[in-house]
């Protein structure tokens, strides 16, 4: 047979690339191991999908290509081992990988994320007031320890606040005459002693100058009895007439003493009456309305040049001046309730919104019973320094008659309103925080305490409110409620 040459070159080819095949595959194997232990480096996290990833493309590289070369020939398994190897395992890592590093870095990020954000946001929303002891000293806070007291029994009954009679002053003329200065109106404070008119009166000129000369009468009469003592001592008067000197001028002083008190009754005061002589003419008829009390003018009635008479009951006063810094609360007491009011109960005054309004207690019960209501009368003295309440106002005052069992019982400012939940602030280790409680019947300014507190507890008895605010400002202000 006629060898042919181009089969033998066909054969010694397909050697060749049978030797380079092998090479290829081994280099091809290393090289992924290489890039598979790089990529187990760079990504902990996805360690196990690539030992699965490394495992299949060795396992697939391997039985693939070393089948296909035995089955299929060497020239299947060059072009089969050398480009199926390179395209299977790189793409297949590359895929995996990156697609998979992708999804679980993301995922895992939009978890931590939210999680992180959800309990940072549990954190914020927390009802907690971070304040130190100087700080909670400053604001005024005060803690207490709950504690159980007999339940007050009270009767509630309306009231009306008036002025108290022993503070009320009408300004009248003691002289008459004509106003011819006004230096104060309704509603200006005045001390006691200040000028609040001048009037101009010819009875006060004619007393002045009554006072003028009984007080050259006295004069004089001291004068003539000095010389009549002269005289006697020199034995040339007799003695009868230093007798007379002497009455003449007991006569003098008494007349002046006597003009003297009825210029005090006009008003006329010891330091004018001093200076009367040295006053300036047309001033003697001048007379000052001065203010007996201290107070506030509630009503004014003189005007400027009006004729004004002492001697008329029927005119009404110039001024009327109120001293509202003490008050009187008259009771209406029904009959059901007469037995259980007497002087010494406690009492609390309240507004018709009921706000506590102050705490004191029955001064007096009038003996008598008014005609028309059928009631008795109750009087308390209330303090009103602080000018917050005004005659005229209708009130309710709940007087405690008596006590009943033992209950917990908080201040009722102690509790506030969080999240329309009543609660009471108690102490932490850095601050404070709201309690819920529910509560019972509020009497006398104390609220039973039904539970959410036991006795012992130590609970903020006063600036309650304070604390609220600050929580809501650090709810609705910057989040967080510290």
């Amino acid at each position: 047979m006629t060898p042919r040459p181009y089969l033998l070159a066909a054969f010694l080819a397909t050697l060749t690339l049978g030797a380079c095949g092998d090479d290829g595959v081994t280099d091809a194997r290393a090289q992924s191991t290489v890039d598979t232990r790089q990529t187990s480096n760079a990504d902990l996290d996805d360690h196990d999908d690539h030992d699965d990833h490394e495992d299949h493309g060795e396992d697939d590289h391997s039985d693939h290509g070393d089948d296909d070369h035995e089955d299929h020939g060497e020239d299947d398994h060059s072009d089969h081992g050398d480009d199926d190897h390179e395209n299977h395992g790189e793409d297949d890592h590359s895929d995996h990988g990156d697609d998979d590093h992708e999804d679980r870095g993301e995922d895992d990020h939009s978890d931590h994320g939210d999680d992180d954000h959800d309990d940072h946001g549990d954190e914020e929303g927390s009802d907690h007031v971070e304040l130190t002891p100087n700080q909670a000293s400053e604001y005024g806070i005060v803690l207490s320890r709950a504690e159980r007291a007999p339940l007050r029994q009270s009767v509630k009954l309306p009231a009306e606040l008036r002025f108290d009679a022993d503070r009320i002053a009408a300004v009248s003329p003691r002289v008459s005459g004509r106003v011819i200065r006004l230096t104060a109106t309704e509603g200006d404070e005045v001390t006691r002693g200040t000028t609040l008119a001048i009037l101009s009166s010819r009875e006060l000129a004619d007393l002045k100058a009554e006072y003028l000369t009984s007080a050259t009468a006295v004069e004089l009469a001291s004068q003539a009895l000095a010389r009549e003592e002269t005289l006697f001592a020199d034995r040339i008067t007799s003695e009868a007439n230093l007798q007379t000197a002497r009455a003449e001028l007991a006569a003098a002083k008494a007349n002046q003493s006597g003009i003297e008190n009825k210029l005090h009754a006009v008003g006329v005061s010891h330091n004018e009456l001093a200076t009367i002589s040295d006053a300036s003419d047309g001033t003697l008829a001048n007379v000052r309305v001065s203010a007996p009390i201290s107070g506030v003018i509630a009503r004014r009635t003189a005007t400027l040049g009006a004729a004004v008479s002492a001697d008329d009951p029927s005119v009404p006063a110039l001024f009327t001046i109120v001293d509202d810094s003490v008050l009187w609360a008259d009771i209406a007491v029904y009959k059901q309730s007469a037995g259980a009011v007497q002087p010494g109960a406690k009492v609390v005054l309240r507004t018709e919104s009921d706000v506590i309004l102050t705490e004191g207690e029955i001064a007096t019960v009038l003996p008598s019973i008014d005609e028309t209501s059928r009631t008795a009368t109750a009087r308390m003295i209330v303090d009103n320094q602080s000018a917050r309440m005004r005659p005229g106002q209708f009130v309710t005052a709940e007087i405690i008659t008596g006590n009943g069992d033992w209950r917990l019982q908080v201040p009722a400012g102690a509790i506030v309103a969080v999240e329309e939940r009543a609660s009471v602030f108690v102490p932490t280790d850095d601050g404070f925080e709201p309690r819920a409680v529910t509560t019972g019947p509020e009497i006398g300014g104390q609220t039973v305490i039904e539970s959410g507190l036991t006795a012992g507890d130590e609970y903020v008895s006063e600036g309650a409110f304070t604390l609220k605010a600050q929580l809501e400002k650090d709810a609705f202000g910057d989040g967080h409620a510290h």
